[in-house]
């Protein structure tokens, strides 16, 4: 197997420009959904049929599974996607919201890539080979005291189906951290991770295509990836990414 990052970051970046051409014509285009607490568009299924195409033509040899269209052939091997992650700010004319792109072999995340077009911001990483934002390396923070942490999360766009909705958490580690972020992409908030700009982040009741890209990508860069119990592994209905130092801190309240 002989994977190109570069190829690969042409081929997302391209997936960028298209996304970036409906966001400039947002109001012109119809937002669906696809449940009551999911949100689609044009754009999603343009993006994610270019991807499939693109990925398919150059590694013919690898499945694919997508958001929007499912999981393909060969699922032992496979590229895994969300081509646009934080649909509703992407609506909404707001710039956090990326293209998610992951290749899995064996069951093992091999390959990350996160590109928000909006921001011009493009994560990406190699098992082994450490992780990048714009071509510079990047590693999670250093804070050690939680008291002093800033942290993000996320909640589902409908949250009272669930019995455990993230606010009773939210509000116990909000009065003990500096600082609370919600930005509505949990790909993109594992790279703020990574880059050192949030020390932890939580969320439940995710999708394997919503964190796969970037849970390599923070590992790469340093950080623990755990449940709600710190049992360590990728969890997507209950992920806790942390730089590591406030990992025990912050474990005793979720």
């Amino acid at each position: 197997m002989s994977i190109s990052l570069a190829v690969l970051e042409e081929v997302v970046r391209e997936a960028g420009s298209i996304a970036m051409a409906y966001f400039n014509g947002l109001k012109s285009m119809e937002v669906n959904k696809k449940s009551p607490r999911d949100f689609v568009t044009a754009a999603d299924v343009a993006v994610e049929d270019f991807l499939k195409e693109a990925l398919a033509r150059k590694y013919p040899e690898f499945g694919f599974w997508g958001e929007e269209s499912g999981q393909s052939a060969n699922q032992t091997n496979r590229w895994i996607v969300d081509p646009i992650d934080g649909t509703h700010s992407f609506a909404r004319g707001q710039y956090f919201w990326a293209i998610s792109v992951a290749l899995e072999i064996d069951q093992e995340l091999v390959i990350g890539a996160v590109y928000a077009p909006a921001l011009n911001d493009y994560y990406c990483a190699e098992k082994g080979s450490g992780a990048w934002k714009n071509d510079l390396p990047i590693t999670v923070s250093s804070e050690c005291d939680l008291a002093e942490a800033m942290v993000a999360t996320g909640f589902a766009c409908l949250r009272s189906y669930l019995m455990d909705n993230n606010l009773q958490r939210f509000g116990r580690i909000a009065q003990n951290t500096t600082g609370q972020r919600r930005f509505g992409s949990a790909a993109l908030d594992l790279c703020l991770v990574a880059d050192g700009q949030v020390d932890a982040f939580w969320e439940q009741e995710l999708n394997l295509y919503d964190v796969a890209a970037g849970v390599l990508i923070a590992r790469e860069a340093g950080a623990t990836v755990t449940d709600f119990q710190g049992n360590e592994g990728l969890f997507p209905k209950q992920i806790l990414v942390t730089n590591g130092k406030i990992l025990n801190q912050i474990l005793p309240l979720m």
